[in-house]
């Protein structure tokens, strides 16, 4: 057999029609394969190499960990310098009300724990979330996405789970005394990227304090950077009551994290004890790897280019083809005609050198997320490549 053979056969799959390419290794913007091509990678792992591919100051950080020591104890036992340092720099980067943060192995965990705190918070049981969202895979992440297709075949779910129109006012009639809390993505990042409107995200928060309903954001695509902005709320000057992060967070190590003020997260310690635990979270390792992207991040330009980036390729990526183009910072979503013509370039880019993606629930637009690092020149050269495939 060979590696393709051996992958599909032992490895389980998610779909019919894996990408298939044979890693070899990876570098800044650039994927490498064992049969020596080059790729420009315009997805980053779905926005999780905020950094690109082997930066030197998450490779130095890892490696320093690993001198010391990785898994120690369960969550919340022991102090260990990475997490410790982690949570610090959060909370002195985040507002004064979201200064206490869980840390978790993945985004549909941060979501799980945010539920969960809410639900021991306020004693609800209703939990709102948006039609076409996602929020991962897991029981009560999979309740809260919006779209029925992806849950059918797994029901029952969990109960008390209701959905509302993104962007649509009179649907937050919804929000009453009996809410436990609202997800809320502030770019849908299943979809085409859309954008919140300020006035809707304005009006949420001020229904949420009225009922004393938990605001969740979910970041787990818009933390660290990609907005343009650290966190995707700074855009919309509506601070949530749970921010939930990961994916970016970690600069390529699997990490996430739920955020809230000390005194709801001290819901969890008490009556019971143990109201939410976790092995591996919090894990050293990964821990090292937020920490060094969060302070390179803060310590660098990065973020500051990320809308002259995007300007950049909106500039190279102007095409008949082209419908429009969606999103913000290098949040980009590519409409083209139809779902066949989107899913035809997809795999056409990748053939000449380019990773794209698709979206879960908008077929016919092609997902570009890169590296936040990613050099003008590499723009440049990644949008002549699709355009010139677009010709073809």
């Amino acid at each position: 057999m060979n590696r393709e053979e051996i992958f599909l056969k032992y490895q389980a799959q998610i779909t019919k029609t894996p990408f298939l390419l044979d890693i070899e290794k990876a570098k800044g913007s650039y994927i490498y394969t064992k049969d020596k091509k080059k790729y420009i990678d315009l997805v980053a792992g779905v926005s999780c190499c905020t950094l690109g591919h082997g930066h030197p100051a998450i490779i130095n950080a890892v490696k320093q960990q690993l001198d010391l020591h990785t898994h120690i104890m369960v969550y919340g036992e022991f102090i260990q310098e990475k997490p410790l340092e982690l949570a610090k720099s959060l909370s002195d980067t985040l507002p004064s009300e979201l200064n206490c943060t869980y840390l978790v192995n993945s985004g549909t965990e941060a979501i799980e724990g945010a539920i969960k705190l809410a639900k021991r918070k306020n004693r609800r049981k209703k939990i709102i979330s948006c039609f076409h969202s996602y929020h991962g895979s897991t029981q009560g992440s999979l309740s809260a996405m919006g779209t029925e297709i992806m849950k059918e075949k797994y029901r029952p779910l969990i109960p008390y789970h209701e959905h509302i129109r993104y962007n649509n006012f009179e649907d937050l009639n919804i929000l009453q005394n009996d809410v436990s809390a609202i997800i809320i993505e502030p770019v849908q990042g299943g979809t085409n990227f859309i954008v919140a409107h300020q006035g809707w995200l304005e009006e949420i928060r001020k229904r949420c304090s009225q009922h004393s309903i938990e605001l969740i954001f979910d970041e787990i695509q818009t933390g660290f950077g990609r907005t343009g902005k650290m966190f995707g709320f700074e855009l919309f000057n509506v601070v949530p009551d749970i921010l939930c992060l990961a994916k970016g967070m970690g600069g390529g190590m699997p990490i996430g994290a739920f955020i809230s003020s000390k005194k709801n997260m001290d819901h969890l310690s008490t009556d019971p004890p143990l109201g939410h635990i976790t092995t591996f979270g919090g894990h050293p390792t990964s821990c090292a790897a937020a920490l060094a992207t969060l302070n390179e991040l803060k310590k660098s330009s990065i973020i500051e280019s990320i809308q002259e980036k995007r300007d950049l390729f909106q500039h190279h990526l102007k095409h008949p083809k082209i419908k429009k183009i969606h999103g913000i910072g290098l949040m980009l979503a590519i409409e083209f005609e139809n779902e066949k013509v989107c899913q035809d370039m997809v795999k056409q880019v990748l053939n000449n050198g380019v990773i794209t993606f698709y979206f879960l629930f908008d077929r016919k637009n092609m997902r570009i997320s890169p590296p936040l690092t990613i050099s003008k020149e590499e723009i440049i050269e990644s949008c002549r490549i699709i355009h010139q495939t677009l010709d073809q």
